[in-house]
């Protein structure tokens, strides 16, 4: 019996934390030939990840750059992609979520006539520049995509509203959840040694931001706001994985490397950063990766942002849409750390986002979709 060729591409540490479940889930059926393509967009945030599991993608393009703009990255995936594309011949290429990656490797697809699978499809803010370019690349890789695994039936209602059919969209949870089987365990040791001699009986706040709409008088804002709050309660202590961008690392640095309850870091391994959340008192985050994972650790989340693609977070009550004025912040974290009620409500709330079998569900819906099975897969809810 022939097998279904999937190709599997991505390029970013967000990317890859999401898809090496799926990935790893293909290249275990009979009935599947998986390949995985990598275009380093993020060099080494990507490589972190994929080295404890010891992937080895068959192609990497390797495009990064110093100071590259994402129209270098376009042209460089686009380039990449069109001999990895003619000598793989995939039936199906698989992209996830939102990443330029994604976008100019749904366009190298369509221009060798090649399907395209997106994984986490349909999320939608509805504001063309936040978050930018995220918002953008979603939409076109929509227009481009044959078939649609959205993590949650929010996503597929976006979908069916954008007029793609009903056949071709699979409601599956989000990967994201999944992973988080291979990487959460209690006796962890962390990597980062710093993150060993933690005091975990305080109140431990992990903080990320990097977003680039968020670049300039927001994060400057952040910082400033994370400052408040460690200065206000002392209880507390701030941990931030500093993105290395330096319109990131030099605000974090004037506004906070002298706080002795502030511990910044560089980033981490997905199995620091998984379990050090596992340990936090909650969680101020602009990353869309945060917000779906925190909640299956049980841990509130401040959303930096002033909108939120995810606002089934927003509903069910995982999230907090804080924005990214300073006053703003400090109250959303002051409520967490003085309302018992709220935040236990928060915290025992289910995660909307997935129930850790998302990438059964992707293959399952895979083999329905080419025939290989009679039945979709079951849907999450």
């Amino acid at each position: 019996m022939q097998k279904i060729k999937v190709l599997s591409v991505f390029g970013t540490r967000p990317e890859a934390t999401k898809m090496i479940p799926l990935h790893l889930k293909l290249a275990a059926h009979p009935q599947i030939d998986a390949s995985l393509c990598v275009t380093a967009q993020h060099r080494g945030l990507l490589d972190q990840v994929l080295a404890p599991f010891e992937i080895s993608p068959q192609f990497d393009l390797d495009i990064m750059t110093a100071g590259q703009t994402l129209h270098d990255i376009t042209n460089r995936v686009l380039n990449g992609l069109r001999k990895v594309l003619q000598q793989s011949a995939p039936d199906l290429l698989l992209v996830h979520g939102d990443t330029t990656t994604t976008f100019a490797a749904s366009l190298a697809a369509f221009y060798e006539k090649k399907r395209v699978g997106h994984v986490e499809a349909g999320l939608r803010s509805y504001e063309k520049y936040q978050p930018f370019p995220e918002e953008m690349n979603r939409k076109l890789t929509t227009a481009l995509a044959d078939l649609h695994f959205a993590p949650t039936t929010d996503a597929r209602e976006n979908l069916l509203r954008e007029n793609i059919h009903a056949s071709n969209i699979f409601v599956t949870g989000n990967t994201a959840i999944d992973m988080m089987k291979f990487t959460v365990n209690p006796n962890h040791i962390f990597l980062n040694d710093a993150l060993n001699k933690i005091d975990f009986e305080k109140k431990i706040i992990l903080m990320t931001a990097h977003r680039r709409e968020n670049l300039g008088e927001p994060m400057e804002n952040i910082c400033r706001a994370a400052s408040k709050i460690i200065d206000a309660f002392p209880e507390t202590l701030l941990v931030w994985p500093v993105h290395p961008n330096p319109a990131v690392s030099a605000p974090a640095q004037e506004f906070l490397a002298r706080n002795d309850r502030v511990i910044l870091i560089e980033p981490i391994d997905v199995r620091d950063l998984h379990n050090l959340m596992a340990r936090a008192f909650f969680v101020m985050t602009d990353s869309g990766g945060l917000q779906e994972e925190a909640p299956t650790l049980n841990k509130p989340v401040i959303v930096l942002r002033e909108v939120t693609e995810r606002p089934e977070g927003l509903r069910a009550g995982t999230l907090l849409l804080a924005g990214t004025q300073r006053d703003s912040i400090f109250a959303a974290a002051e409520k967490l750390l003085t309302d018992e009620q709220m935040y236990e409500k928060m915290a025992a709330t289910p995660n909307p986002f997935g129930d850790g079998n998302a990438a059964e569900r992707i293959v399952n819906a895979i083999l329905f979709a080419h025939g290989k099975s009679k039945k979709p897969c079951e849907e999450f809810i």
